[in-house]
């Protein structure tokens, strides 16, 4: 509450700030799975998996290292099962049988928009490398390739930052689960 103890108010509603309000229940378990290649630092991929417990999801893939930082991670590094594995084609052949469609989320030729962009109930959500992105090679495994409009100068996001949007998105589609 503002100083003196009142509440806030804004075109004459009141609003009164809650703090960690429970989450929402969700009807059914989402069927969303991250994949990320290795990424260089362990702050973008404990942001994504705190990102990923908010929306829900219960599993995470991670390449490389898979360190998190639990103070950055918070409540998601529980929430949120971690599977690492060296290298990413290996783990996109793997889901890819397990009837996944796979969504590279970077900045190529013929990329959806995220604004535009349907994604289907059960999808893998494949995240590059900070620098480098997703290969040539890793493209090639695609079912489908979105990327988030930039308007300005960087000229992209912040992985975590484009993996929180991603999320969001698909949590938008898909509220109950």
């Amino acid at each position: 509450m503002p100083p003196g103890g009142e509440q806030a108010t804004a075109g004459g509603r009141r609003y009164v700030a809650v703090r960690h309000r429970p989450p929402r229940m969700l009807v059914r378990p989402r069927e969303i799975v991250v994949c990320l290649a290795p990424m260089r630092s362990q702050v973008n991929l404990s942001n994504i998996v705190r990102t990923a417990g908010c929306c829900g999801l219960t599993r995470l893939i991670a390449c490389g290292s898979g360190r998190i930082d639990r103070t950055i991670a918070r409540d998601g590094a529980e929430q949120v099962e971690i599977e690492v594995h060296r290298t990413l084609v290996p783990v996109l052949r793997r889901l890819k049988g397990e009837g996944y469609t796979l969504v590279g989320l970077e900045q190529a030729e013929g990329a959806a928009s995220l604004h535009d962009y349907r994604f289907p109930r059960r999808t893998a959500l494949v995240i590059g490398n900070e620098r480098l992105g997703l290969s040539n090679e890793e493209l090639a495994w695609m079912d489908a390739v979105v990327e988030i409009p930039i308007w300005g100068r960087p000229h992209a996001y912040n992985v975590a930052n484009a993996a929180a949007m991603a999320l969001y998105e698909y949590c938008r589609q898909w509220p109950e689960g």
